[in-house]
Protein backbone atom coordinates (compact mmCIF):
# COMPACT_ATOMS: atom_id res chain seq x y z
CA UNK A 1 0.00 0.00 0.00
CA UNK A 2 1.51 3.16 -1.18
CA UNK A 3 0.78 6.55 0.74
CA UNK A 4 -0.20 9.35 -1.04
CA UNK A 5 -0.47 13.29 0.41
CA UNK A 6 -2.51 16.33 -0.16
CA UNK A 7 -2.30 19.34 0.62
CA UNK A 8 -4.72 22.40 1.53
CA UNK A 9 -4.63 25.80 3.28
CA UNK A 10 -6.37 27.62 5.98
CA UNK A 11 -6.17 30.95 6.91
CA UNK A 12 -6.28 32.29 10.26
CA UNK A 13 -5.94 35.09 12.41
CA UNK A 14 -2.82 35.32 14.63
CA UNK A 15 -4.68 34.29 18.32
CA UNK A 16 -6.37 31.05 16.36
CA UNK A 17 -2.86 29.90 15.48
CA UNK A 18 -2.43 27.29 18.47
CA UNK A 19 -6.28 26.59 18.43
CA UNK A 20 -6.53 24.96 14.82
CA UNK A 21 -2.76 23.75 15.32
CA UNK A 22 -4.21 21.59 18.29
CA UNK A 23 -7.00 20.48 15.80
CA UNK A 24 -4.86 19.28 13.09
CA UNK A 25 -2.49 17.27 15.31
CA UNK A 26 -5.44 15.39 17.17
CA UNK A 27 -7.05 14.65 13.34
CA UNK A 28 -3.95 11.84 13.14
CA UNK A 29 -3.51 12.02 9.23
CA UNK A 30 -1.68 15.23 9.09
CA UNK A 31 2.27 14.78 8.55
CA UNK A 32 3.26 18.26 8.18
CA UNK A 33 2.21 22.07 9.12
CA UNK A 34 3.70 25.16 7.47
CA UNK A 35 2.88 28.41 8.87
CA UNK A 36 3.43 31.29 6.54
CA UNK A 37 2.91 34.98 6.37
CA UNK A 38 0.63 37.42 4.46
CA UNK A 39 4.00 37.82 2.37
CA UNK A 40 4.23 34.03 1.95
CA UNK A 41 7.39 33.99 4.53
CA UNK A 42 7.62 30.61 6.06
CA UNK A 43 7.29 31.32 9.87
CA UNK A 44 6.96 27.75 11.10
CA UNK A 45 7.41 24.08 9.92
CA UNK A 46 6.07 21.33 12.16
CA UNK A 47 7.27 17.60 11.15
CA UNK A 48 4.38 15.77 12.91
CA UNK A 49 5.45 12.29 12.79
CA UNK A 50 4.44 9.68 15.70
CA UNK A 51 7.35 10.34 17.86
CA UNK A 52 7.60 14.15 17.22
CA UNK A 53 4.00 14.34 18.82
CA UNK A 54 3.96 14.00 22.18
CA UNK A 55 7.73 15.70 22.76
CA UNK A 56 6.46 18.69 21.27
CA UNK A 57 3.21 19.48 22.55
CA UNK A 58 4.56 22.01 25.24
CA UNK A 59 7.38 23.88 23.22
CA UNK A 60 4.76 23.60 20.28
CA UNK A 61 2.04 25.54 22.30
CA UNK A 62 4.87 28.41 23.58
CA UNK A 63 5.95 28.60 19.96
CA UNK A 64 2.96 29.17 18.91
CA UNK A 65 1.99 31.71 21.27
CA UNK A 66 4.97 33.59 20.85
CA UNK A 67 4.03 33.81 17.06
CA UNK A 68 0.68 34.43 17.65
CA UNK A 69 1.56 37.81 19.40
CA UNK A 70 3.92 38.80 16.53
CA UNK A 71 1.47 38.38 13.30
CA UNK A 72 -2.22 39.37 12.45
CA UNK A 73 -3.40 36.66 9.85
CA UNK A 74 -1.07 34.01 8.91
CA UNK A 75 -1.72 30.76 6.27
CA UNK A 76 -1.39 27.63 7.88
CA UNK A 77 -0.67 24.73 4.65
CA UNK A 78 -1.06 21.30 5.92
CA UNK A 79 0.20 17.55 4.32
CA UNK A 80 -2.25 15.04 4.83
CA UNK A 81 -1.37 11.27 4.24
CA UNK A 82 -3.97 9.36 2.43
CA UNK A 83 -3.96 5.50 2.13
CA UNK A 84 -3.35 4.74 -1.35
CA UNK A 85 -4.89 1.66 -3.01
CA UNK A 86 -4.37 -1.77 -1.60
CA UNK A 87 -1.53 -3.98 -3.02
CA UNK A 88 -3.28 -6.47 -5.35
Amino acid sequence: MSEQSTWEEVKVTGDQILQKVRELVHEGNVRRIIITDEEDKTLMELPLTVGVIGVLVAPLAAALGALAALVAKVTIRIERVNGGDPAP
